[in-house]
């Protein structure tokens, strides 16, 4: 299948997805008729997408949906818990689904029995026999059609000899009538989907119109097709049920004696067969899988932000003109060129920044339905308030962050929010509340995630803490606070005696970290006993570039991110001292650890015969180490260069930027070091 339009299926599908979520999540809150229609809606078109792109059996749990809704609209049954769930359940399955499209550029199998019969007992069996007294009618109608068109098949002589080849190797010939549905839209893509689905039942000889004409939509309705095959008519019946869009199909035994051979010997010219298989290939069939890419992610972009970057290319083009023109000695006109440049380059780079930008409700979209399962699987009642779904992020950063904060609110809802009985009798609403908020802070989002549960248990952390030796009684004296929450953070740390399959304090928060940490932000915990946590994480708004201070160490050149900066320092040697083995330093009353670059990077010493020490002051969380470095070089815009998969896990080392000398200068990371 063409990538293109798998592509848009693929993200056109997701919106489905999440508008189903959104709706029937409503739906159950406040039962009205146009929910119901927005909801079947969805269903519809996602309908008439799978069968577009021939994914059977998205095509056949949609078609029983949108069964089900069409009695909800037409009051034939009424909403009820059991049909939100079961509709529901159908969201899940076919998000999976689409899932494996997306991996594999195909559908997996699934079992759909299960979910199919739940959505058919509730669709009403009361109608069973109109249903059946409407088939009868269309199979009477359908027998009619087949004798009236036994009588002439206008074929060539060429086609002739086929067709009386096949019938003496014992082979069947049918000619298959195939009707669109009069609102049908791409009709060239049902025709493909047509002959997909019969391709390997045997060869098509014959199409009326041509196969070109099919391709370019130059008919009405209806086209048909001859195919020799093995198969018997019920076979094609079936494999052609599945493509929707369909008014009627007639397949119909053909008889060489009701032959008119015409004069027409154009298809000596042009084998029909291959002319049908030419049409196969232009579609590119999904059935290449094993040769299937994953498909590329994509960005819609608004039409002015478009302009704004076109725009801005063209003044570059300009100024590429007038550098050219520029004579060697003319350096007012260089300075002003090369001002007038910067200017340009800078607006360009915001002007990219602005179209990689999303909003973050693309991710918080798919809160609402986590909550809901989590309070009936927890058997507490939870509300889910977001704000600040509008911010907007880099796209690279928003497919990243929804697995970290997912099981941020899974957490929350399992330890931090307490049974309706607990909550009453601290005086609490029997609600509880998961806040989701976000917002921008300066070159930074901050996305918080809080509850106004029981918080945090100190003791019981560092009960756990001492019990499985990561503390010693003597280290636990002296921990702080935000000491003590950083256990949380440990790999394989948890407060609970026995592990859910929902969260634990602990338990899966490494991972959290590691992600975050991985996207250059940085998350921190803060919380009241009784009254509820807070995770706020911090992201920087793009991953592409950033403003960085340049350092030396020895010959060479580092980045550090300015947002992990707090300030830069010039000490006096003999201000350093040592404690348990490490050096350290007192700034404005705070013991600040010092880590010498040369020694964690393993390069060149620093310069010893410098009397002063240069440090830069970076942040993690609550903590603040000096880095030593040998000078300051000045902050700069720098550009983020993967090192490649080869590379990609070298200790300390964020990545790679190319200065304006082309010289190469590597970035520190400042979550690794320490």
């Amino acid at each position: 299948m063409n990538n293109q339009y798998l592509d848009v299926f693929l993200e056109e599908a997701k919106e489905h997805i999440e508008n189903l979520n959104k709706f029937l999540l409503e739906l159950e809150n406040n039962p009205s008729q146009e929910i119901v229609d927005e909801i079947f809606r969805s269903a519809h078109t996602l309908k008439g997408m799978s069968g577009t792109m021939g994914f059977t059996q998205l095509l056949e749990l949609t078609h029983e949906m949108e069964n089900l809704l069409q009695d909800i609209r037409s009051k034939k049954i009424g909403v009820n818990e059991r049909i939100i769930d079961t509709l529901l359940k159908c969201v899940d399955i076919l998000e999976e689904l689409i899932h494996d499209v997306e991996e594999t550029g195909q559908e997996q199998e699934r079992d759909l029995q299960l979910v199919m019969q739940m959505l058919k007992d509730k669709s009403g069996e009361s109608f069973k026999g109109q249903m059946d007294a409407s088939q009868s009618k269309v199979e009477i109608a359908e027998e009619k059609k087949e004798k009236d068109s036994l009588d002439l098949h206008n074929l060539n002589e060429y086609e002739d000899r086929i067709i009386r080849k096949a019938k003496d190797q014992g082979l069947y010939i049918w000619k298959i009538k195939v009707t669109l549905v009069d609102e049908c839209l791409l009709k060239s893509a049902r025709a493909f989907l047509v002959f997909k689905n019969l391709e390997t039942f045997g060869d098509i000889i014959k199409t009326e119109p041509s196969v070109q004409d099919i391709e370019d939509e130059k008919f009405d309705n209806e086209f048909t097709l001859y195919l020799i095959t093995s198969k018997s008519k019920d076979d094609i019946s079936r494999a052609l049920s599945s493509v929707s869009e369909l008014k009627n199909v007639d397949v119909v035994n053909v008889d060489p004696d009701s032959i008119v051979v015409s004069n027409d010997d154009s298809g000596k010219e042009l084998d029909p067969i291959e002319s049908v298989r030419s049409l196969e290939s232009k579609q590119q069939n999904t059935k290449a899988a094993n040769n299937f890419k994953k498909t590329t992610k994509t960005l819609r972009v608004d039409i002015e932000r478009l302009d704004n970057l076109m725009n801005l290319v063209s003044e570059l083009i300009i100024i590429k003109t007038r550098l050219e023109d520029i004579k060697d000695n003319n350096y007012q006109t260089q300075r002003e060129t090369v001002e007038y440049l910067e200017r340009i380059t800078s607006n360009l780079h915001d002007a990219v920044m602005k179209a990689r930008m999303v909003p973050i409700e693309n991710v918080f979209n798919r809160f609402p339905r986590v909550v809901h399962d989590l309070s009936r699987e927890l058997s507490k009642k939870i509300n889910l308030v977001i704000e600040g779904a509008e911010t907007e992020l880099d796209r690279t950063v928003i497919d990243e962050i929804g697995d970290p904060l997912i099981h941020l609110i899974r957490n929350a809802a399992d330890h931090g929010i307490e049974s309706p009985q607990e909550r009453i009798k601290k005086g609490k609403p029997e609600y509880g509340t998961i806040n989701l908020k976000a917002y921008q802070d300066g070159n930074n989002v901050i996305i918080e995630v809080s509850d106004d549960g029981k918080g945090i248990d100190l003791n019981g952390v560092l009960a756990k803490a001492l019990e499985s030796g990561r503390v010693s009684k003597e280290q636990a004296k002296n921990l702080k606070d935000y000491e003590i929450i950083s256990l949380m953070f440990e790999p394989g740390f948890s407060t609970s005696s026995k592990v859910t399959d929902i969260s634990g304090r602990g338990v899966g928060l490494d991972v959290v970290k590691t992600k975050i940490e991985s996207l250059g932000g940085s998350i921190e915990t803060t919380f009241v006993k009784d009254k509820g946590t807070t995770f706020q994480i911090r992201l920087p708004l793009t991953l592409a570039i950033i403003q960085a201070l340049m350092v030396s160490v020895g010959n060479e050149k580092y980045a550090i991110p300015l947002s992990s900066i707090r300030e830069t320092v010039i000490v006096a040697k003999d201000q350093i001292k040592t404690v348990q083995k490490r050096e350290v330093i007192m700034l404005r009353g705070n013991v600040i650890p010092i880590v010498r670059l040369n020694e964690a990077l393993d390069t060149e010493k620093l310069d010893e015969h410098q009397e002063d020490l240069t440090l830069v002051i970076v942040k993690k969380g609550e903590k603040n180490v000096g880095l030593a470095v040998d000078g300051l070089i000045g902050q700069q815009e720098i550009v983020i260069k993967s090192l490649g998969k080869f590379l990609n896990d070298i200790k300390f080392i964020a990545g790679a930027t190319i200065l304006g000398n082309g010289e190469v200068a590597l970035i520190l990371d400042i979550n690794k070091l320490v």
